[in-house]
């Protein structure tokens, strides 16, 4: 075989190899913790195994298949590190799927992929499903959530970002998740097991992407209190369609309540996307929302 023959053979087959590594389960490279080392509080029995329940039929985003993870019992963190730069940034990101399973590669890894390109710390958390949520209907969400960001300021210095500019990014149950975080923080809703639990759980600033449960659909739409929005709660960047079937109300609602509280908030509405499309792009114009997050990050002085 000629020399040039063989080299783009060679890079044919890695680049093929490449494109058919799965994206879950994480490879070996990432680092990933788990969270509850004795067991998670208030559990409850899942059906069967951790798995996929994505079948042929499934819903498709931009002619992809979606990976949908469920009967998650022991939930974790996996660590993408910053690529070529480091901003001093880190984001938590929590994966949306109506607290019954978790759209991990949709708003997980590909989230994780597009914020280490960018230079921040991704931390992607698997939390319990299903079943968990929203607050207060379970706990177990949100224990997850507080415990996952008491142990991510803890590797800080590990992980070499700043422990105080530490943010959520949370996609439809996940950006309820993400809300829910940022107004409970100031007690952990279970005992504190060890030093990461001494830890502020509060996020730096939150990104709140297509969000449920904000609004009472059954109630005119009305806030819902148990989203204890008050002056501390942190900066908010809200976006969702008009044409959403979750409603837009969730976060014209979160919007209206983070205003009362003096709290900066910023909003984008656009008249088409529905829900569910992640990072994936379109041709509508709300998929490029990624640069407006960009712009906002460096808004709020997060990144440089």
């Amino acid at each position: 075989m000629r020399p040039f023959t063989a080299l783009f053979a060679f890079c044919f087959l890695s680049i093929a190899a490449s494109a058919q590594q799965p994206v879950w389960p994480p490879s070996a490279s990432h680092t990933v913790l788990t969270i509850w080392p004795n067991g998670a509080p208030d559990a409850t029995p899942t059906a069967g195994p951790e798995g996929n329940d994505s079948t042929p039929s499934s819903k498709q985003i931009a002619g992809r298949p979606i990976i949908r993870l469920t009967n998650v019992s022991v939930p974790t963190l996996t660590l993408y590190r910053p690529k070529l730069k480091n901003t001093g940034v880190a984001i938590v990101v929590f994966p949306g799927g109506g607290y019954t399973h978790l759209a991990i590669d949709l708003e997980g890894t590909e989230v994780c992929d597009w914020l280490t390109a960018r230079g921040v710390t991704c931390i992607l958390l698997k939390y319990r499903v299903p079943n968990t949520g929203p607050y207060p209907k379970s706990p177990a969400a949100l224990e997850d959530a507080q415990r996952a960001l008491g142990i991510v300021r803890a590797h800080a210095a590990e992980w070499s970002f700043d422990p105080k500019r530490v943010g959520v990014l949370g996609f439809s149950a996940g950006a309820h998740l993400a809300a829910a975080l940022s107004t409970h923080f100031d007690k952990r809703l279970y005992p504190a097991i060890d030093a990461n639990d001494t830890l502020s759980c509060r996020p730096d600033f939150a990104v709140i992407v297509y969000p449920g449960y904000i609004s009472l659909a059954e109630d005119r739409f009305a806030f819902n209190p148990d989203i204890p929005v008050t002056a501390k709660t942190p900066p908010a960047f809200i976006l969702q369609a008009e044409d959403d079937p979750v409603h837009v109300e969730n976060s014209t609602a979160y919007f209206l309540a983070l205003k009362q509280a003096g709290v900066p908030a910023e909003l984008h509405l656009y008249a088409q996307g529905g829900h569910g499309y992640g990072l994936r792009r379109t041709e509508l114009p709300i998929t490029a929302w990624p640069d407006l997050v960009d712009t906002w990050l460096k808004t709020i002085h997060m990144t440089p």
